[in-house]
């Protein structure tokens, strides 16, 4: 049995501003690791993803993908090495000129070289898996938000990473929207698919998680186990973090994520290009 980390994180530290934002930060992550990253506010979280892939370069600390020290100042490594770790963002980035086939199939013409006609094939491919093969040729403005995170996510698979990092994918979503991108998600990690997500989605969380990390002032304070940092009684910061999160949702709260995991991509565009009135299906019973 392989024991190596397919990715490592040794003492990570990243200051901006002259703030040390992270503080001797490490993580391993093995082959099909769903790890999940919470944390309040300015806890250093999307730092730690960003610096990660190196779009943020820390200050020092090493990464290693598959036991492979990453040499950063080799252009050339550092953009395979990209290839292979994957970024899923809160804002989707996505061209605005492009459909949502161009955007997922211009990386694959540019970076990896396809072909037009094999890059469009791949592309297919990708967003038939996240549910938007009827919605290639729209362009972003005709696409809902959870559909935007959709052909993101898509574009991310299309390159065949061996790690996503996802930061906050759901957080520029109005609630009802929620559901059909962690469905995606969900379906990721049910393939095996290696993740870190930061994420306030607890219920999602406990669902699919691996292992929690609670960052607080630029380090990792916490880490285990859904089912022990959770559990009932533990007293631990985690805990008392969630407790204080399911707590705002008030007497009406909205729905679940659990609700909401429906399995239906709800919300789709219809091929009019107006918002579907789809709702989703009443959560399924185990």
């Amino acid at each position: 049995m392989n024991t190596t980390p397919i990715l490592r994180a040794a003492n990570i530290v990243k200051k901006l501003g002259g703030k040390t934002i992270l503080n001797d930060v490490s993580l391993d992550v093995h082959k099909g690791d769903v790890k999940v990253v919470i944390g309040p506010s300015g806890a250093g979280k999307s730092t730690f993803l960003q610096c990660l892939n190196y779009l943020l370069p820390p200050d020092s600390g090493d990464i290693w993908l598959e036991g492979n020290k990453v040499n950063a100042r080799d252009t050339k490594e550092l953009c395979a090495f990209r290839q292979q770790v994957g970024m899923i963002f809160q804002d989707f980035n996505l061209f605005d000129h492009l459909t949502a086939e161009e955007n997922v199939s211009i990386a694959l013409r540019k970076v990896a070289g396809y072909g037009k006609a094999e890059a469009r094939q791949r592309a297919m491919t990708e967003l038939s898996r996240v549910g938007l093969a009827k919605r290639a040729a729209l362009y972003p403005a005709q696409l809902s938000g959870g559909q935007k995170q959709r052909v993101a996510i898509a574009r991310a698979l299309a390159m065949d990473p061996k790690v996503m990092l996802l930061d906050e994918p759901t957080s520029a979503l109005d609630p009802e929207l929620v559901g059909e991108v962690l469905s995606v998600i969900r379906d990721l990690a049910d393939g095996g698919m290696t993740m870190i997500m930061a994420t306030h989605q607890m219920d999602f969380a406990r669902a699919l998680a691996t292992d929690i990390l609670f960052m607080e002032h630029g380090k990792i304070i916490e880490q285990g186990a859904p089912d022990i940092l959770l559990a009932p009684g533990s007293g631990t910061r985690t805990s008392d973090f969630c407790g204080k999160l399911f707590d705002m949702r008030g007497p009406d709260k909205a729905p679940s994520v659990s609700e909401l995991l429906t399995g239906d991509l709800s919300h789709d565009i219809t091929d009019d290009g107006s918002e579907s009135t789809m709702t989703p299906d009443a959560p399924k019973k185990d």
